[in-house]
């Protein structure tokens, strides 16, 4: 867990401006606040904390408070399996919310670890909930919100049970495409924040096989591959292998 020396408290200037002006507001739990609402959410987040890479917002088994809103960085999210081996079950960047894992048992059932310097808002899950209560629109977003985590789950699902894994990959990149272009950036280019066996974990295929589809689209010129640079060359055939059809 991290240290307290990584809880940043916001003074009153910062904690008013903490989701009223964020960058990443129609990505997260603001959406459709009125003014007076997002006042009255800008003083339920109080707390901002840093991670540094490699260190982890709570790990499974940590009793379950908060959920967090990530504010820049990259989180994976894994879960130990009983062989030992760890099992990716999620990327997350910014404007997303990590920690709902938790809700259920009250108490985290995976690890949550930056894969960069990344910062979170924390926002505590009971004084959420009585917000909520009262502001109805953002009751209903944050049930959208578990409706998409829920929705992102079973499309895990139909990757490990039923895709190839060229249309697991395709899928995956597709996905990070459509993820950095609604964050303004650009939808063909952008850099990987995990290694191919975390992606490997996370799309349940082998090290060896992950470096073969990415030698293989960029053969067919789908790809550039530069390390950890990726550029997307032709988006449409890209969603045609995704999508079960051969690329013309």
């Amino acid at each position: 867990m991290l240290s307290t020396s990584s809880v940043q408290p916001l003074s009153l200037e910062r904690l008013r401006t903490a989701c009223s002006t964020c960058g990443l507001r129609e990505l997260c739990l603001p959406v459709g606040l009125s003014q007076p609402e997002m006042d009255r959410l800008d003083d339920l987040i109080s707390l901002r904390r840093t991670t540094k890479k490699g260190q982890s917002i709570y790990r499974a088994g940590d009793r379950f408070d908060a959920i967090y809103a990530v504010r820049s960085g990259f989180f994976k999210t894994n879960v130990l399996l009983e062989d030992g081996r760890d099992q990716v079950t999620g990327f997350y960047m910014g404007g997303e919310l990590i920690g709902m894992d938790g809700i259920g048992t009250e108490l985290h059932t995976c690890d949550a670890i930056a894969l960069e310097d990344s910062e979170v808002c924390v926002i505590p899950f009971s004084r959420l909930e009585d917000l909520s209560r009262e502001v109805q629109a953002l009751q209903h977003h944050f049930h959208k919100v578990m409706s998409r985590e829920i929705v992102r789950d079973h499309g895990v699902m139909m990757l490990l049970g039923s895709m190839r894994a060229e249309e697991r990959l395709a899928a995956f990149l597709v996905n990070l495409s459509q993820r950095f272009t609604a964050r303004g950036y650009s939808p063909s280019e952008f850099y990987l924040r995990m290694t191919r066996e975390e992606i490997g974990s996370y799309l349940g295929l082998k090290l060896e096989t992950v470096s073969r589809v990415f030698s293989r689209f960029q053969d067919e010129g789908l790809v550039s591959v530069q390390q950890k640079h990726i550029r997307i060359i032709d988006i449409p055939r890209l969603k045609q292998v995704m999508s079960h059809q051969q690329p013309c």
